[in-house]
C-alpha cells in the first residue's frame, strides 16, 4: 500500500480479512485498496462493514463517501461525508467533497455554506473560493429566476436582464433593457449609471455625462431603517441577502440577486490574488467564453491542463471552446480520445460527430450521431446534427423525422426549408407545400422582428 501497489496489496488485505474476520481495520485497509485501485464497486461493501462494526471510523466513512462519489451515487456519499464531519469537523477534505456534492446536487446555500468555512479554515485554497463564487453565482440566477416569476416586466427584473448583457458587452440590446427600465421606475438608482457606461463604451462621452448628472439628481435612500438597498450600498452584502430571504417581492429579489453576484465578485478577486490555479483558469475561460473569445479561453484551459495534466473535464472543455472558435481538427482529436475513455456518452458521440459535421466528414458524423440519438433520444441538438448528416449524406428519408424531431428549435425557418426540400425530393408534394408556406411565414416573422429590434435597441441621445 506505501508503495502504491494497490492490486497486490488486495489478495494480502482478503487473506488477512478471512484469517481475522470483523476486524473493522482490516476490511478499512481492504476497502482503501480497492478503492485506489480504482474498484470502487467492490470497495463500498468493504467500506459499508467496516463502519458498521465501528461507527466512528471517520476514515472509513470518507473513502466510503469517496467511492460513492466516484460511482455517481451523490446523495448517498452526502451522508457519508456528513457523517465525517460531525465526527471530525475540522477533516478539509470531506468538507471540500461534500460542497461540491451538495452544489452538484443544487442544495447550493449548503454548498455555500460548507465553502465559507473552508474559506476561513485555509484563505489560501483556491478549489474553495471558486466553489463559493460558483454557489454565489447559482444563488444570484435563482434570485433573478424568482424575479422573472413574479414580475417578469419589472424594472428591476429589466434591469438587471441588463446589467447580464452589459458584462456580455451587448451594448444595443443592454442599452434598450435600461431605457425600458426607466420608463418603468425613474427613481431606481443605477440605471443612469449604467447607461452612462453604455455611452462611454460606444464612443458618447458628452452623452455619458448627461447621464451621470440625473443620477446625481435623484435623492438618496432613506438609510435611517436598514433597507437592502443601504445594505448593498454600504457593501454589507451578507447581511442583505440573510435579511431578504424571508422576503417574496420583486424588490427583495432584485436586491438578493445583486448581492448575491457582489458575493461572487469578492470571492473570485480573492481567488485572483493567489497564485495561479486550475481555477482561476476556469474562471478566466468561462469569463472569454461568455464573450465569445473561444481562442482566449482555449488558452486559459491548456494553461490549466498544465496543472492539471489528463484531467478529462478540462480536456473536455478545451475541446468544446475549440470547437466553437471553429478550429475543428485540434477539438476533433481531444473529443476522439474523451469517446474512447467514455464510449457510451451521450454528449460525447454528439460533440464528436457534430465537429467531424463541421468538417464535412458525413459518413464518418452518422454512426456517432444516432449512437447519440440512442443514449439521448431526446435531444433536439442532436437530431438536428444527424439530420443535416443524413442530408449531406444524401439519406433523404432518413433525414425526414430528425428534421420533424428538430423542428422547434428553429427560429430562422432554415429547418422548415430542409424538411420541405427533403419531403419534394421523396415525392410527398403535398407536405412540401404545406412545410415550405410555414417556412415563408417564419422568414417574415424573423424579418419583422430584426427590423423592430434594431429600431429598438440603436443607440440614441439621452
Amino acid at each position: 500500500m506505501a508503495e502504491g501497489k494497490f492490486a497486490q496489496a488486495i489478495p494480502l488485505y482478503r487473506e488477512l480479512d478471512r484469517a481475522i474476520p470483523n476486524n473493522p481495520g482490516l476490511k478499512l485497509n481492504l476497502g482503501m485498496a480497492l478503492d485506489m485501485a480504482g474498484r470502487q464497486r467492490e470497495a463500498i461493501p468493504e467500506l459499508e462493514a467496516a463502519v458498521k462494526l465501528k461507527p466512528d471510523l471517520a476514515p472509513g466513512w470518507l473513502f466510503l463517501g469517496s467511492a460513492r462519489l466516484s460511482l455517481g451515487e451523490t446523495t448517498l456519499a452526502v451522508k457519508a461525508l456528513q457523517v465525517v464531519l460531525n465526527l471530525q469537523p475540522e477533516n478539509r477534505e470531506a468538507s471540500q467533497m461534500l460542497a461540491g456534492a451538495l452544489f452538484s446536487l443544487g442544495r447550493v446555500e449548503e454548498a455555500a455554506q460548507q465553502y465559507h468555512k473552508l474559506t476561513e479554515a485555509d484563505p489560501e485554497n483556491p478549489p474553495a473560493w471558486y466553489g463559493l463564487g460558483r454557489s454565489y453565482e447559482s444563488l444570484s440566477g435563482r434570485a433573478f429566476d424568482k424575479l422573472q416569476e413574479v414580475a417578469p416586466q419589472s424594472s428591476y427584473s429589466l434591469a438587471l436582464l441588463a446589467e447580464t448583457r452589459l458584462r456580455d458587452q451587448q451594448f444595443s440590446s443592454a442599452f434598450y433593457l435600461y431605457r425600458r427600465a426607466l420608463e418603468e421606475k425613474p427613481t431606481l438608482r443605477g440605471l443612469h449609471r449604467a447607461l452612462a457606461e453604455i455611452y462611454r463604451q460606444t464612443e458618447h462621452p458628452g452623452w455619458a455625462a448627461v447621464e451621470e448628472e440625473k443620477e446625481s439628481q435623484l435623492p438618496s435612500p432613506d438609510c435611517a431603517k436598514q433597507t437592502p438597498e443601504c445594505d448593498y450600498i454600504a457593501g454589507r452584502y451578507s447581511e442583505l441577502v440573510a435579511a431578504a430571504k424571508g422576503v417574496s417581492t420583486s424588490e427583495s429579489f432584485y436586491w438578493r440577486s445583486r448581492g448575491y453576484n457582489e458575493l461572487a465578485l469578492q470571492a473570485f478577486a480573492q481567488l485572483g490574488e493567489l497564485p495561479p490555479s486550475v481555477e482561476l483558469h476556469q474562471l478566466k475561460a468561462n469569463i472569454f467564453n461568455n464573450q465569445k473569445k473561444y481562442s482566449e479561453a482555449a488558452g486559459e484551459w491548456h494553461e490549466a491542463l498544465k496543472l492539471s495534466p489528463g484531467d478529462a473535464e478540462l480536456q473536455r472543455q478545451l475541446a468544446i471552446s475549440l470547437k466553437l472558435g471553429h478550429d475543428y481538427s485540434a477539438a476533433l482529436e481531444l473529443f476522439k480520445n474523451l469517446l474512447r475513455q467514455q464510449p457510451a456518452s451521450a454528449e460525447l458521440n454528439y460533440l464528436t460527430g457534430d465537429t467531424l459535421l463541421a468538417l464535412q466528414r458525413a459518413e464518418e458524423a452518422i454512426p456517432l450521431l444516432k449512437r447519440a440519438a440512442i443514449h439521448d433520444p431526446k435531444s433536439l441538438a442532436v437530431h438536428k446534427s444527424l439530420a443535416r448528416a443524413d442530408l449531406a449524406a444524401g439519406r433523404v428519408m432518413d433525414a425526414i423525422p430528425h428534421l420533424k424531431a428538430a423542428l422547434p428549435t428553429d427560429d430562422d425557418g432554415s429547418l422548415h426549408y430542409q424538411l420541405a426540400q427533403a419531403y419534394q425530393a421523396s415525392g410527398q408534394h403535398g407536405l412540401a407545400t404545406k412545410t415550405l408556406a410555414e417556412y415563408e411565414t417564419i422568414q417574415r416573422s424573423a424579418a419583422a422582428a430584426r427590423e423592430a429590434a434594431k429600431r429598438e435597441t440603436e443607440i440614441t441621445a439621452p
